[in-house]
């Protein structure tokens, strides 16, 4: 079994990134500059998006952060975000989910330009991944194509089972690889609540990619041996010999399940930090495709 580092593979991935921006600097050229938009206060969102300016901040790209109050009107919101459209200095645009209820997500993806949409939510971004045009890749199903990548895993005709069909990870993460592409072109299934029995399908996989958000919901039982696994899943689970009280597990039962696999993510660990590098990297190539 080997363990997918995600951790290290983001560090790597970033370092690269590192090395093109200093390349920039040293040619007298502009930066990419990230800007991250996030309404209210809450926790998760305030800790990811701090993580970002980090990583903004080591790799050399100019990156902002918009604080908004709770209360600000959606008219406001798109304003705001229609001035980052017009601005030059950046290239990527990030408005941080979920927003208050009295604000119609859907109507503030669709107003960031199609070209500074590094999150890959736009509908024209989706589309294009759908026909297999090139575009920017939501930010974890790129991470998770990344990491196959980088291990040299192939994935050309070998049946990938997808649990979950949502729109951050489920859908894009399937239709990622099933495009005639290099570390894709998979045959792929996506699983979700309405199958009768999805254990049926799971040990059918050559690739498992959880991503339901069910703590330890994939078991040994359900998989085959040699079977590949991408964790996606963040779930707390109470732990009393914890500091914190809990302690977070994937949606693999990994103590079990791992001795079956012949690659799998650690959660934490995995995917997760390549998310953000992700991000990072569709940032760099926004401002490479339209921001010189």
């Amino acid at each position: 079994m080997i363990l997918i580092d995600g951790k290290q593979t983001a560090t790597i991935v970033k370092e690269e990134l590192k090395v093109a921006v200093d390349k920039l600097k040293s040619e007298g050229k502009g930066v990419p500059g990230l800007v991250t938009i996030i309404v209210g206060n809450d926790p998760a969102s305030a800790i990811y998006v701090n993580s970002k300016i980090k990583a903004c901040g080591i790799i050399g790209f100019n990156s902002k952060t918009e604080k908004l109050n709770t209360d600000i009107s959606e008219e406001k919101l798109l304003s705001i975000v229609e001035s980052y459209n017009k601005n030059p200095d950046f290239h990527g645009i990030l408005v941080q989910l979920p927003l208050p209820k009295h604000i119609d997500e859907d109507k503030v993806i669709e107003a960031i330009s199609p070209k500074k949409d590094v999150d890959g939510f736009h509908p024209i971004s989706v589309g294009n991944l759908v026909i297999g045009k090139e575009t920017f890749l939501s930010c974890t199903p790129a991470g998770i194509q990344e990491l196959l990548k980088r291990y040299k895993i192939e994935t050309k005709g070998k049946h990938v089972v997808v649990l979950g069909r949502s729109n951050i990870v489920g859908k894009p993460i399937a239709n990622i690889l099933l495009q005639k592409k290099d570390y894709a072109n998979s045959i792929v299934t996506v699983c979700h609540s309405a199958a009768k029995d999805v254990s049926y399908y799971t040990k059918q996989a050559d690739i498992l990619i959880a991503a339901i958000g069910r703590a330890n919901f994939v078991t040994a039982d359900m998989v085959k041996d040699g079977v590949v696994i991408v964790d996606v899943g963040i779930n707390r689970v109470e732990d009393a010999s914890r500091k914190k009280g809990y302690r977070v597990v994937g949606d693999v039962d990994f103590e079990n399940v791992s001795p079956k696999c012949s690659f799998i993510t650690p959660v934490p660990g995995g995917v997760g930090p390549m998310t953000i590098a992700m991000l990072l990297k569709n940032t760099y190539e926004a401002y490479l495709k339209y921001g010189e």
